[in-house]
């Protein structure tokens, strides 16, 4: 029997992850059968204390993505929902962000739904997801979904009960609208555009079959699209350089005018130009603001820390826009919109470099599929004219070198007060040797150099502090770790020998 202490260790932000399968040395499993079924025991108790609803008047459903260890989980979830006597929707494999849109589709009018899903980690690991009509749970949501798992037992139901649900075929007809719509056209509005897609393997390849096909394009060259949770060819993930460059030699080999990959569950993605560039951080970032400036002049766009000062420039001065650069983490970002938007300032972008994106105008939710049609219409409006997305970002500058170091922090019972402590004394003494602070900054300390900068930031989820840096001049970061050398001594907790790799 798995313990509470345990059960709250698998907590991770906004959502619930563990090692799922024992196929890696000295990483036992830690989400069992038996912690999927008491989380899921914990969520029905949460949502029923948000909704004021029991048993059968309570609606949630359940999808998964291609690990090997997700069809155990699905059992253990769905034995849990109807051993609560809740209606309990199987939409089986499915991609996250069509999970919360089964609260929204008036087809399904679910109350709550989960996913299983570890996004880009290795293949060992898996995950739940939790949604609530109003969107994905918070952080504090998952600690009272995690306390009330360690007070209910496993529980077996009955799944003869269970319904099932193409939702997938659903939501693709939701975003073939969304296409038809802004292109003005029903038959056929992408014939004469060449897409591939690199699924990885993931969840991803629904995009070719039950998108682009069905509007005519020709997706000739998309790889890797059958879902298999070995993931045998690269890591589904648009960050990792494996993944990037298995799209973009996709695109050049196919002479397609777009490449569109996604990680495991489709909440990011990243694109590749015909010419073979690559729209990801903060590329993706430019492109986007791009799209939507027409439509919300003026506007503040929301990113995470370590966006380019280049961005900055690019969406203040040639598109009009206002940069709020603000933490790492993507339920940050979007929450920071939210509140924006809220107060009236008008927001309809926050994105983090990882490719999670979620704009205002869909729910505020982080759907790579849906970022990839905003892209889509633009490239076929583009292509009417003679034009290439890639002329949108003609004016983006780009840093001339990036880096980012990982220090590590060993023999501290608080890692996190330890790391703020070295933030505090790293400004200080920053300030003390004239080093610019850049204000306003949320997140770390952000240090500006004559041809650069620096961001020194405590890890969201490890025991480490990772550095970013960028200089617009080549050999700019060897001069700027000089300066930080001297900024991060005296802190023998603190691995800083990693800048000298």
């Amino acid at each position: 029997m798995i313990s509470a202490k345990d059960i709250m260790k698998l907590a991770n932000g906004s959502d619930v992850r563990g090692v799922a399968i024992a196929s890696v040395a000295d990483e036992p499993v830690t989400l069992t059968t038996e912690a999927a079924n008491r989380i899921t025991g914990g969520f029905v108790d949460f949502l029923q204390g948000r909704t004021g609803r029991k048993g059968h008047a309570l609606r949630i459903a359940v999808g998964h993505d291609a690990r090997v260890s997700s069809p155990q989980l699905r059992l253990a979830v769905l034995e849990a929902l109807t051993a609560a006597g809740v209606v309990t929707v199987d939409c089986g494999l499915a991609s996250t962000p069509a999970m919360f849109m089964t609260t929204v589709f008036p087809e399904t009018a679910m109350d709550g739904a989960i996913m299983i899903t570890a996004s880009h980690l290795p293949a060992n690991r898996n995950g739940l997801k939790f949604f609530t009509t109003e969107g994905g749970v918070e952080h504090e949501d998952i600690m009272a979904i995690l306390q009330a798992a360690c007070r209910i037992p496993e529980q077996a139901g009955n799944l003869h009960k269970v319904q099932q649900y193409n939702l997938m075929e659903r939501y693709g007809h939701h975003l073939r609208k969304k296409i038809r719509k802004a292109l003005g056209v029903e038959d056929d509005p992408l014939k004469g555009l060449h897409i591939v897609v690199d699924a990885g393997n993931g969840n991803g390849g629904f995009f070719v079959t039950q998108v682009l096909g069905r509007l005519g394009a020709n997706t000739t060259g998309s790889v890797y699209l059958d879902p298999d949770g070995h993931f045998p060819n690269h890591i589904p993930n648009p960050e990792n350089k494996q993944a990037m460059a298995s799209i973009k030699k996709a695109v050049l080999d196919s002479h397609a005018d777009l490449g569109l990959i996604f990680d495991t569950d489709v909440d990011r993605m990243g694109a590749v130009l015909a010419n073979g560039k690559e729209i990801n951080r903060n590329n993706l970032i430019a492109v986007l603001a791009a799209i939507l400036a027409p439509d919300y002049p003026g506007s503040t766009i929301v990113t995470d820390s370590v966006t380019s000062d280049e961005l900055t420039e690019f969406l203040e001065k040639e598109l009009g826009l206002k940069h709020h650069r603000y933490m790492r983490g993507y339920r940050n970002v979007i929450d920071e919109c939210i509140r924006l938007n809220k107060a009236g300032t008008v927001s309809p972008l926050a994105i983090e470099t990882s490719g999670h994106g979620a704009l205002s105008e869909n729910y505020y939710l982080d759907d790579g599929a849906y970022l990839a049609v905003k892209l889509i219409i633009a490239a076929a409006q583009l292509h009417k004219k003679g034009r290439k997305l890639g002329n949108l970002i003609a004016k983006l500058g780009e840093p001339a070198e990036t880096a980012e170091i990982r220090m590590s922090i060993c023999g501290e019972d608080d890692p996190q007060a330890y790391g703020q402590k070295v933030i505090e004394e790293v400004g200080s003494r920053a300030k003390a040797d004239g080093i610019k602070l850049a204000e306003p900054n949320y997140e770390g300390v952000r240090l500006v150099f004559p041809h650069g900068w620096a961001l020194l930031r405590m890890s969201l989820h490890d025991s480490e502090m990772p550095l970013n840096i960028e200089s617009r001049k080549e050999g700019g970061i060897k001069e700027i770790k000089q300066a930080l050398k001297k900024l991060l001594t005296g802190f023998p907790s603190l691995g800083i020998t990693a800048l000298d790799k």
